[in-house]
């Protein structure tokens, strides 16, 4: 039993070895040029346990963009979902949200990019934000008013795009501020943005809110 045990987590190990290596190199380059050599190579095992545990190139990239999703969507939810008054929630939220993108900056990039190849993962990149969608949708539907404009999928595209976009346009915003806007103190201070956003519309919230009563 013993033995049986040791072989099934050393398969388990290889498995997510090899997920890790495809995760790294996936966001160093982009999907397109990286291959299932690239990947075993960087994992320490030969390209035919690569197939073993993942049959394909293409299914072992769809489980590194599920553990992906999977991981932004737990996030969210387990900072939402700690309590507190309505406020105190959505700092959290922003907050959850902010740190994930900083770390996975290339995944944010990466992500934009696959939106506008039309490509055949884009289809997959919907079902896969599907429920976290819905979940913010749902979420955001406690708050806002039953008016189109300020409807909770507009509220999710605009707090999506305040945090994306940052991060996509780092480069971009690096030559023109002529400052890293990934230190410690661009963060911080974006951060304070943030928060003064999210501020602004929950008042902007409640007063409509007080207005259809």
């Amino acid at each position: 039993m013993a033995a049986k045990r040791k072989v099934k987590a050393a398969k388990k190990n290889r498995a997510a070895d090899i997920l890790t290596a495809a995760e790294e190199l996936i966001g160093e380059r982009g999907f397109d040029a990286v291959s299932a050599r690239d990947v075993a190579e960087k994992a320490g095992v030969n390209k035919a346990l690569l197939f073993y545990y993942y049959e394909s190139k293409e299914k072992l990239f769809d489980r590194v963009l599920e553990r992906y999703h999977q991981s932004h969507y737990e996030a969210l939810k387990v900072a939402f979902e700690e309590g507190g008054e309505s406020r105190e929630r959505f700092h959290r939220l922003i907050d959850a949200y902010f740190d994930f993108i900083a770390k996975n900056v290339r995944y944010a990039r990466l992500m934009q990019g696959l939106v506008v190849s039309h490509s055949d993962r884009l289809e997959k990149l919907k079902k896969q934000l599907s429920p976290m969608f819905r979940w913010i949708e749902e979420v955001l539907g406690t708050l806002t008013p039953k008016t189109a404009s300020l409807a909770p999928r507009h509220f999710y595209v605009s707090f999506s795009g305040m945090v994306i976009n940052y991060f996509t346009y780092g480069p971009i915003l690096e030559e023109l501020w002529g400052a890293d806007p990934l230190s410690p103190e661009a963060i911080d201070e974006r951060r304070g943005h943030l928060h003064w956003m999210v501020d602004t519309l929950l008042d902007g919230l409640e007063k409509e809110l007080k207005a259809q009563s």
